[in-house]
């Protein structure tokens, strides 16, 4: 039996993926920095096991590629742990700032190094659930989306480093219905914006997308792509977007008035 690893798995995106991997066949082990709840979590999709992980710690990494040792031959691994603090660049707390860089992206990183190394001759999928926010410009998440940015950089690199067998992918999704969404402020432009494609992806939507990865070339997929293909063109010419920010704003707000 081939193992999976999937990082922030106690809630979410994370739960959902590993649920699906565990249909799948895969011995999955579900981490999260909340222990319980990874526990709690393993239980209840049938994971074979449930492990307190702090991304931010790469030796932590090792540790969990050996438990998924363990159980079969390490053929998945999913870094979907994050943290969504909104705020623009000047209000963001410092605090704020260091939790994104070190959870979102150095623990990707981590996770990826030590995937990479744990995989056999038999090869392996890496996928990282990064963010259409990564494509281009999204006021009030600036410090957020860069480190989705560079996600999909790193996911891009590494993928033509990688030698045959191995394959690493990242996944944009949209807006999803999760805690971090839920938590954003609600007079901020970043939780309006995010409501303005009209509705919130599901987990299970972006669960299935995420192992739909598995297996396959591609590299970057955005959900729901014209979502992401919008967002790359205010890459293309950022200083002239802000009109059409304000706009997904107000359709955001009134989106989110109708949800009540």
């Amino acid at each position: 039996m081939d193992s999976a690893v999937v990082t922030g798995a106690g809630r979410g995106i994370g739960r959902a993926v590993a649920a699906l991997l565990v249909e799948r066949g895969y011995a999955v082990v579900v981490t999260d920095v909340d222990g319980a709840a990874a526990r709690r979590t393993a239980g209840e999709v049938g994971a074979v096991a449930g492990l307190a992980h702090d991304v931010r710690d790469e030796a932590a990494h090792v540790l969990v590629a050996g438990e998924a040792a363990r159980h079969g031959r390490l053929a998945v691994w999913v870094n979907n742990a994050g943290v969504g603090d909104d705020g623009t660049l000047v209000e963001l707390a410092s605090s704020s700032v260091d939790a994104l860089v070190d959870v979102n992206l150095k623990g990707v990183l981590w996770g990826m190094r030590a995937a990479l190394a744990a995989f056999g001759d038999g090869g392996g999928d890496v996928v990282n659930v990064a963010s259409s926010s990564g494509l281009g410009p999204v006021p009030g998440l600036a410090v957020y989306a860069a480190t989705k940015a560079a996600v999909v950089s790193i996911t891009m690199s590494a993928s033509v480093e990688v030698p045959r067998g191995v394959r690493v992918h990242a996944l944009c999704p949209d807006g999803v219905d999760t805690a971090i969404v839920e938590g954003m402020r609600p007079d901020g432009p970043a939780k309006a914006i995010v409501h303005s494609s009209g509705r919130l992806l599901t987990v299970e939507e972006v669960a299935r997308a995420a192992v739909a990865l598995v297996g396959s070339r591609r590299v970057v997929r955005s959900l729901p792509a014209w979502r992401g293909a919008l967002v790359r063109v205010g890459s293309l010419a950022p200083s002239r977007s802000a009109a059409g920010f304000r706009l997904f704003a107000r359709v955001g707000r009134r989106v989110m008035e109708r949800r009540g």
